[in-house]
């Protein structure tokens, strides 16, 4: 057996998953654009949508993303790699599952930290696909790559906090289910450096709490959106401080691991597609008497996009193996990297994809500019790469520091 050869469980998964992509989620791409340009709202939920997600329900293809057995399949981060993938080569197919960011990444937040009262009130909804949430940590007035720098001042009085300052890049927040929020901020400034920040349980309509505007992503006005959030004066009772105040930064960290890795298995299937479709493209496409495909440098590209990927998810397979064998903090380093390697070689390939499409592939009759401004977005979303470099490049130097020192 290989290394990373899956269970028998995922594989079944895995086929399961391809033959829903083939019989539903691809067809519905063009239905999803088709609702999404007659409501002209650009944060309309298409009923498609809804339907992909009851069909996806009905199939046992939800949430599997979640490693407790209560509320999913269980699966291991190895056997979950796969179905990440598949899911990666649509825009839609996540959330059919109820597998997509940042919900999932919040939902393991409120199943390690969240109260009863929030597994009752939110959790619940957000695994059964009835309610959105957004994650706002990154701040406009700071560079949030370093998120000790946050800003948002969360002052106790009495039994509550009161929350004061400035969130943008809320991913989902614009999305109509979006019920409630987790917040990041400063409860006490004269603490240690990474006790400093707290994180809070907020409903999105609490009083104080406005959302200010969209921001769009290379032009893009994402259906779930990137909200900037002003919050003054909310009020938020202690209760909602999720598992203690100065655990914000732990949180994070713990929230960050598996969401990473998740968004590079997503970016892995997004390169599989756009290299399918180069495919596709440079052989039904003929200039100077003979198809694209036969063009020696464009098969320099295939060969290279297929080297490439399966580097990459090697790598990413590794990273879940560690994850599941000797746990998220041994296997930081391997996080970091696939998290730098995964966005820029998903990049190089669609990139490519786009030259063979000619001006068709930046248009929207084709999904890779889309998937372009979406992968460049993931270069910095969840840490820019230099921050991913800096710790990679930390940990590399200690060991001689180490050995330095005992020598």
């Amino acid at each position: 057996m290989s290394l990373f050869e899956t269970s028998d469980r995922a594989k079944k998964y895995q086929a399961d998953l391809l033959e829903f992509m083939d019989s539903h989620i691809y067809p519905a791409e063009a239905v999803y654009h088709e609702q999404m340009r007659a409501s002209g709202d650009p944060h309309f939920q298409p009923p498609v949508i809804e339907e992909l997600k009851a069909e996806a329900r009905r199939r046992g293809l939800w949430n599997l993303f979640h490693p407790h057995p209560e509320w999913g399949p269980g699966l291991t981060n190895l056997e979950y790699a796969p179905l990440a993938e598949i899911m990666g080569r649509s825009h839609i197919a996540s959330e059919a599952c109820n597998c997509n960011a940042p919900d999932t990444g919040n939902m393991e937040v409120l199943t390690l930290f969240g109260s009863d009262e929030h597994k009752e009130k939110y959790l619940g909804p957000l695994l059964d696909g009835t309610m959105a949430s957004a994650f706002a940590m990154t701040e406009p007035r700071v560079a949030s790559s370093d998120a000790t720098n946050i800003e948002l001042r969360m002052v106790r009085d009495g039994d509550e906090y009161v929350l004061n300052g400035r969130k943008w890049f809320a991913s989902n927040a614009m999305h109509k289910n979006c019920k409630v929020l987790i917040v990041m901020g400063k409860t006490d400034p004269t603490a240690a450096v990474h006790r400093q920040q707290s994180m809070m349980v907020v409903p999105i309509d609490a009083p104080g709490i406005t959302v200010m505007r969209n921001l769009p992503v290379f032009g893009y006005q994402d259906r779930e959106g990137h909200a900037e959030i002003d919050f003054t004066d909310v009020r938020v009772p202690a209760k909602d401080v999720l598992k203690g105040e100065g655990e914000g930064f732990a949180i994070s960290q713990a929230r960050l691991g598996p969401g990473r890795i998740h968004h590079c298995m997503r970016a892995i299937g997004a390169a599989e597609r756009a290299l399918e479709l180069m495919c596709r493209r440079a052989q039904e496409r003929v200039t100077f008497g003979a198809p694209v495909a036969d063009r020696s440098n464009i098969q320099d590209w295939i060969a290279e996009a297929r080297i490439d990927i399966e580097m990459i998810r090697l790598l990413t397979l590794k990273a879940a193996y560690l994850m599941d064998t000797v746990g998220n903090k041994e296997a930081r380093t391997e996080i970091a990297a696939i998290k730098v390697a995964a966005p820029d070689i998903a990049l190089k390939i669609i990139d490519r994809a786009i030259q063979v499409h000619g001006g068709a592939g930046v248009t929207d009759d084709f999904p890779l500019a889309m998937m372009y401004a979406h992968l460049r977005t993931l270069r910095l979303a969840d840490g820019p790469d230099e921050v991913h470099k800096r710790a990679i490049a930390k940990q590399e130097l200690r060991q001689y520091r180490d050995a330095a020192v005992v020598s």
